[in-house]
């Protein structure tokens, strides 16, 4: 242990498990039930943990969903970020990542859909967990295209943040599409055709 890391707490371990058994309960009742009909008895039956351990973690359900849904986000950037080999051109960069990310995504089902439509039904507290990973995405594309350079290492015209969240927001109907066609486990299908996407945003910046 360094001097920057804390002592755990007592009980923090055990507190930690709770958390991540309501989150994988809340995330097993929605896609049982859909968000409007799971009940906090649902989702401490699936978690296993009592009521009372629901409400020493989270207010109510849509903040547990809200909770689900960061550290699910929080994951999949990690995965996607991981799988960035800057030694790698830039476009094989790109490629290597979607891929990475669309199989974090496709692994579990059950999970994507609660991070791509249920979450939705939270109103606007949803919609503003979705776009801040959104931006979380966003943030990771301009600094890997931005700091690209060409065959004789020279510099190119930066993507503007608007054309990068307008691919991140077409990303995110292409995997919208999959679920709705029951193709929620072929999602490594769409790498070709988002980085096709990807590479016609920065086209269009000239």
């Amino acid at each position: 242990m360094t001097a920057l890391q804390a002592a755990p707490r007592p009980g923090a371990t055990e507190g930690r498990e709770h958390r991540d058994r309501l989150l994988q309960g809340m995330a097993r009742a929605v896609a049982t039930k859909g968000y409007a009909d799971t009940t906090i008895a649902d989702i401490v039956r699936e978690a296993g943990v009592s009521r009372r351990t629901f409400y020493e973690n989270f207010a109510d359900k849509a903040e547990c969903l809200t909770a689900l849904y960061e550290s699910a986000s929080g994951n999949a950037l990690a995965v996607l970020r991981g799988a960035i080999n800057r030694q790698s051109d830039w476009q094989a960069q790109v490629e290597q990542a979607l891929s990475a990310y669309f199989g974090a995504l496709a692994c579990n089902p059950v999970l994507l859909r609660t991070l791509f439509i249920e979450i939705l039904g939270l109103g606007m507290p949803g919609l503003a967990a979705r776009r801040r990973a959104n931006q979380h995405l966003v943030d990771l594309m301009l600094e890997v295209v931005n700091t690209r350079t060409g065959d004789q290492g020279q510099r190119h015209l930066p993507l503007k943040p608007v054309m990068a969240m307008a691919v991140v927001g077409g990303i995110n109907e292409m995997v919208l599409q999959s679920i709705e066609q029951g193709r929620a486990g072929a999602l490594q299908e769409l790498v070709e055709p988002a980085a096709a996407l990807l590479r016609a945003a920065i086209a269009a910046e000239f």
